[in-house]
This record gives structure tokens, C-alpha cells and sequence, in this order.
């Protein structure tokens, strides 16, 4: 499987200069990364936004760099230098190539996953699925495992710590007389991994690095 390519950080909109008569175009647009707060030109604003629109492409695991590039040259509105673009984005950590299929710790252990969306709980026809959205629209349905990482491994020094310890959980928290069901750091992370994309094209979620304060 090629990797997938997904945002990094959280946009912080656009930012216009103090002066009079006012300037309509924005001096520039800043995301937070970690403990950073960095600026992005129109041009890479576009391009990082750009990631967020193939949800479909998302859900399926099959937006990578070059379908990114692809798109980009071909959207209404071309983007002649997508490629030299996308590969700075990547370079300054506001975009993240990996492969959700492979090993996941070394990757995992550089990121924080926040929720920014509504939980909205399973459905009496669907019990073991948990949705997520905005203004009470449903976008994003996980099943149990993916979706308490969604809400709480923020919780935690980094996403491989949360996944290692929702598996330690598993046999922790045991009543009397059950059996464990087997879970592993390993493949708590592989469901969140498979499921990353969407929450991130939907919203739902943003990827953050670890950040030392």
C-alpha cells in the first residue's frame, strides 16, 4: 500500500495586517503545530487545505502524495507547483506521509490525536459503532477500540503511550473469571491507523506533534 499523506496541526485562519485602509488579503495563515505557531502563504494554505478535501479518497486509504499532486494540477484553479509545495509542507512537518498497513510505534510516538468533534454514541441498529460529527450530523463511525483513542488518548505523552495502555487495560481491568480478548499496542494502533485519514478529513480530529514546553 503507497502511504497515505494526512495535515498536521490545527488551522488558526487567516491573519491581516494592521493598517488603514484595510488590506482584504491576508498577510498570511497560521497553523498550530505542537508548540509552534507557523505561517503558511496563500499558496500553501491552498495546498494544505487542499489535503482535507478527498474524503472518500480518505476513507479508503488511497490519497498519497501523488494523487494529492495530481489533484492539484488538474483542480479548477491549477496548481502548477504542487509537487515542490506539497514536498515543503511534508518537509516542515505540516503534512505526514506513513503507511497505516506497516509499523506504526516509531510514528505514533511523535503525535498527539485530539478530538474536535461531537461524540455521538452507537445506534440501537448499529451497537458496535460509535459516530462522531458536527451540529448533530454524524460523519465519521468507528468501532469501540478506534473510538476511545479518538476521545481520550490526548490524555497521554503520545499516541503509542494510549494505545499501549488501553491494550494493558485489557487484562487490568478483568472481573472475576474473564478472559482477556487479546489486545496489543499493536493492533489498537493499526485500527486507529486505518481510521486517521477520515477523522482528519472530516474534522473530527487533528494530529499534533508531541511538544516539550
Amino acid at each position: 500500500m503507497p502511504r497515505v499523506i494526512i495535515p498536521v496541526g490545527f488551522s488558526l485562519g487567516p491573519q491581516h495586517r494592521y493598517v488603514r485602509p484595510a488590506d482584504p488579503t491576508p498577510e498570511s495563515w497560521e497553523i498550530h503545530l505542537g508548540a509552534d505557531m507557523v505561517d503558511l502563504s496563500e499558496d500553501e494554505v491552498g495546498v494544505y487545505g487542499a489535503v482535507f478535501l478527498d474524503v472518500e479518497g480518505h476513507s479508503e486509504l488511497r490519497v498519497d502524495r501523488a494523487r494529492l499532486v495530481e489533484s492539484l494540477l488538474t483542480a479548477p484553479k491549477p496548481q502548477p507547483d504542487a509537487a515542490r509545495l506539497v514536498e515543503a509542507l511534508v518537509n516542515r512537518g505540516l503534512l505526514l506521509e506513513f503507511d497505516p498497513e506497516g509499523p506504526l510505534e516509531d510514528v505514533f510516538r511523535h503525535y498527539r490525536l485530539f478530538p474536535t468533534a461531537e461524540g455521538m454514541g452507537s445506534t440501537a441498529e448499529e451497537p458496535h459503532y460509535h459516530r462522531m460529527g458536527h451540529h448533530n450530523h454524524p460523519l465519521v463511525a468507528l468501532q469501540n477500540d478506534a473510538y476511545v483513542m479518538w476521545a481520550f488518548s490526548f490524555l497521554h505523552a503520545n499516541l503509542w503511550e494510549a494505545c499501549a495502555y488501553f491494550a494493558r487495560a485489557d487484562e487490568e481491568e478483568l472481573a472475576a473469571g474473564e478472559d482477556p480478548i487479546g489486545l496489543t499496542p499493536e493492533g489498537v494502533a493499526r485500527e486507529v491507523a486505518v481510521n486517521l485519514p477520515m477523522m482528519i478529513a472530516t474534522q473530527c480530529a487533528f494530529l499534533d506533534p508531541v511538544a516539550a514546553l
